[in-house]
């Protein structure tokens, strides 16, 4: 028997046939599956409160003490079958030992759910005569059997995600195939075990073999909300922009009013820093700012009653305002280099220098398509050029703040100064209206907007346009 695992795992859920398959697994010499070990509600299998010297309690309060009995007392290798809802603290401890063999099965979840509905109905989950067989038919229930689906993905994928990042592989197997003796025996050399079985054991039968349409009452109704289901994630928009960290550092607070401004650059964010200090009466340089993540946590227990929030913008205005200010126009604020790759290299139709008035309103506008041409594809990674914040997706800014802490509040510029008398009432304080954002030049936006300028914005940022529910850009 190979010593390359200690132990295995069989990650399966209610009605995939695992314990079909923990059978088969058992009557290999030196294989041995405990069932469901860290079921919440029992210990190895329904109604058991106690295996192997170890009760309820005692596995509560630690798990991996089953975990070293259940090892201890298996002459080979010992498993267990471990569902989506079982103790998440062994899952943690078996995705990260890699002398753990892991085993995933899967079925169809359609069958799953109906299979799981019957039983509910029958209170027969499992068969072994078919003389003690019980039948029914269920109901489908559209919501419920998307909660599953997107449970069951969701857990799916986080085991992937987990093996992948530790360079380790699994053990595949379908409900399907447990009927397959040659996958039975290949799952058998994977755990070590050299030796052949020429059956599949028949203790457990299979339960409800008849068709679909035989046991779902509303079948018609299924097939047609099926047909609403994205089974290949067409409509996942693709996303290779490099994940961003909570951006600390860039957090400003008022200088003694208990708010956070957490910026997305390239926002209303002279205009929020201004109404920010105006709390206080104060000067934007007086906010509280350059923090770390120590300097904020003691900053949040000191200001008790504190609110975080953040400002997003249309895509198409905040697009324009990064370019004019970080690309178009030199000053301080200029990324010099980037700037010059992009007239070389990209071509865009600006000046080597600061425009004047021969930089024409057309020439502009075409600039401007370019660039976000450039940005769409520098946000899928097909340039050199780093992704910088001031045109990152600003959903993606945002779910780099959850590393840290997710803003209490998400405004939007277009209603900034109805949305910030709100936030300033919430702690007791107000300040004059907040001022607008200076307007980019040579250009505005609207200047230049149309429906092609709009497409390009939306085709760079189809991922904050689907997550904030963005409209076409208006002036108004």
């Amino acid at each position: 028997m190979s010593h390359q695992y200690d132990y295995f795992v069989i990650f399966a859920e209610m009605r995939t046939g695992s314990n079909f398959l923990e059978e088969n697994i058992n009557s290999y010499p030196r294989l041995t599956c405990w069932g469901e070990a860290f079921n919440p509600a029992f210990i190895g299998k329904s109604k058991q409160k106690e295996m192997l010297g170890v009760s309820l309690i005692m596995r509560e309060a630690d798990p991996t003490l089953l975990l070293h009995k259940m090892r201890d007392a298996t002459k080979g290798l010992a498993g267990f079958r471990f569902f989506h809802d079982h103790d998440p603290r062994i899952l943690a401890h078996v995705l990260k030992d890699p002398k753990c063999a892991k085993i995933i099965l899967t079925r169809n979840p359609l069958d799953s759910y109906v299979s799981r509905k019957i039983a509910d109905k029958t209170g027969q989950w499992r068969l072994g005569d078919l003389k003690d067989a019980k039948s029914a038919k269920i109901v489908f229930d559209k919501r419920e059997f998307a909660g599953l689906l997107d449970e069951l993905k969701g857990f799916q994928l986080s085991l992937q995600r987990a093996l992948q990042t530790s360079g380790q592989t699994a053990f595949y197997i379908n409900y399907d195939d447990i009927q397959d003796i040659e996958v039975l025996n290949g799952l058998a050399r994977f755990l070590g075990v050299t030796e052949e079985r020429g059956k599949t054991t028949q203790k457990t039968k299979v339960q409800n073999p008849s068709r679909l349409e035989d046991k779902v009452v509303n079948y018609a109704e299924m097939v047609a909300n099926l047909s609403s289901v994205d089974h290949f994630n067409l409509s996942n928009t693709p996303n290779f922009e490099p994940r961003r960290g909570p951006g600390v550092p860039t957090y400003l607070a008022g200088q003694s009013a208990p708010l956070l401004y957490m910026p997305v650059r390239s926002g209303p964010e002279q205009a929020v820093q201004a109404w920010l200090a105006g709390l206080d009466k104060a000067d934007p340089a007086a906010l509280t700012k350059e923090f770390t993540q120590k300097t904020l946590r003691q900053w949040k227990r000191q200001n008790k009653g504190h609110r975080s929030f953040t400002v997003i913008t249309h895509p198409a205005l905040r697009l324009h305002r990064t370019f004019c200010r970080y690309i178009l126009n030199i000053s301080a604020l200029t990324y010099v280099e980037i700037r010059e790759v992009l007239r070389d290299i990209y071509k865009l139709p600006i000046p080597v220098d600061q425009p004047d008035a021969s930089y024409g309103r057309d020439q502009h506008r075409e600039a401007f398509l370019k660039f976000a041409d450039f940005v769409k594809g520098n946000l899928n990674g097909q340039t050199s050029i780093r992704v910088d914040g001031t045109w990152a997706s600003q959903s993606e800014v945002i779910k780099g703040f959850a590393d840290f802490s997710l803003p209490d509040v998400i405004l939007r510029e277009e209603s900034l100064a109805g949305d910030l008398d709100h936030l300033g009432a919430s702690i007791g304080m107000s300040a004059l209206a907040a001022l607008e954002e200076q307007n980019d030049s040579p250009y505005t936006l609207a200047d230049i907007y149309d429906e092609e300028v709009e497409d390009a914005v939306r085709a760079t940022y189809q991922r904050d346009y689907m997550m904030f529910g963005f409209k076409p850009w208006s002036q108004t």
